[in-house]
């Protein structure tokens, strides 16, 4: 029987470590959810030809080009997704949207918040769908915490902690990179902003910060013999109030020796707390002050077919989803929004509130004394 739904032709800008997770993300979404859409791997644009090549030959793509400007050009292409390095971002998405073309961009959106609201602002006048890519929002035991918090399982929430901690720049003989470069890298902006962006997702706006930013290994190799001074932070931190009354902080670390994927938060009220640990992303654990004495203490709630969408992808609790599927759940909410059937789950209006947040905390790092956060 043959495929009665509308094709949707991607083409994917970049190859490397987040391309592949965005190619495997619709290849799980489409065998796992029922979607609006048929997408297909339409076309891979890589540095060089022999690069493209290789690249869609093994993802997939039916086609290759070492332009990425030639898929604006194609009526056929719907979607463009960005997967380049940070400061590529806003060229390559304006153009899109010029194009008439929707645009899924992986985080941060741009290395500046004003390049961020062009952007915005761009989609928005012409019409088209946006995702910038914040998977970890998607796992369903993010969005079970956000229930319970709103449901006022923990009461009246007092404080929150959060972090995103890795060690890939651990070592100062690393060499300097894309994500070293002024115009917008530094830890802050890398992992900080999933860090940032958690803590609105579950205690919503933050109303003023106080930042402090460090850079510890102080000159990189260049990658051609020499050294290259570096300017970014590599651990940034943030004290937080929230519009709600509570309290809190996030820290921003790629030197942390030992962590390969700490995104971690706490939830504190006064009826019970959450904790939450990216590196054991299928659990949260959770306390509660009706316990009686003698049986206090954080019960593990495993992630299961009650936490949808975990059913769709496993019948059975325990069992466990991974980062590709955060991946394909993120994108089905995309394609439900290109469809019209719902509201952009994180478009690049949520993107540019997140870019604000990680350059207040740079300001406020530089200039010393807390910020208000544009409302």
């Amino acid at each position: 029987m043959a495929n009665s739904k509308r094709e949707l032709n991607l083409g994917l800008i970049g190859a490397g470590f987040m391309g592949k997770a965005h190619v495997f993300g619709f290849a799980i979404a489409q065998r796992v959810f029922d979607l609006p859409f048929q997408v297909v791997l339409h076309t891979l644009a890589e540095v060089n030809a022999e690069h493209a090549e290789r690249a869609a030959g093994a993802l997939g793509f039916q086609h290759a080009t070492d332009d990425w400007r030639s898929m604006l050009d194609d009526p056929a292409v719907g979607v463009i997704d960005i997967t380049a390095p940070n400061a590529l971002h806003k060229e390559m998405a304006l153009a899109a949207i010029a194009a008439g073309k929707h645009v899924y961009c992986e985080k941060p959106l741009a290395p500046r918040a004003t390049d961020a609201a062009q952007m915005a602002r761009a989609a928005a006048t012409a019409g088209v769908r946006t995702q910038v890519g914040f998977n970890y929002l998607c796992n369903p035991m993010v969005k079970l915490a956000r229930a319970m918090i709103e449901a006022g399982e923990l009461g009246n929430i007092r404080s929150y902690r959060g972090v995103h901690a890795e060690d890939y720049m651990a070592h100062a003989r690393t060499p300097f990179t894309f994500r070293h470069d002024p115009s917008g890298g530094g830890a802050l902006a890398d992992v900080g902003s999933h860090a940032l962006a958690s803590a609105e997702f579950l205690l919503g706006p933050i109303d003023s910060l106080l930042g402090d930013c460090v850079t510890v290994i102080g000159e990189r190799p260049d990658g051609r013999g020499g050294r290259r001074r570096v300017e970014v932070d590599d651990i940034g931190r943030a004290l937080l109030r929230f519009e709600s009354g509570a309290s809190g902080s996030v820290e921003a670390n790629w030197l942390a020796t030992g962590r390969k994927m700490q995104h971690d938060f706490e939830v504190y009220g006064d009826q019970g707390a959450l904790v939450f640990s990216q590196e054991r992303l299928n659990e949260l654990h959770f306390y509660s002050v009706d316990d009686r004495t003698g049986r206090r203490g954080f019960r593990r709630i495993e992630a299961a077919p009650e936490h949808p969408p975990y059913g769709e992808f496993c019948v059975a609790p325990g069992h466990q989803i991974g980062f590709n599927e955060l991946k394909a759940i993120e994108i089905k909410g995309y394609l439900e929004a290109i469809a019209g059937n719902r509201p952009e789950p994180f478009g690049f209006a949520a993107g540019e509130r997140v870019q604000h947040l990680v350059e207040l905390v740079q300001l406020s790092s530089r200039e010393g004394g807390w910020k208000k956060v544009r409302g």
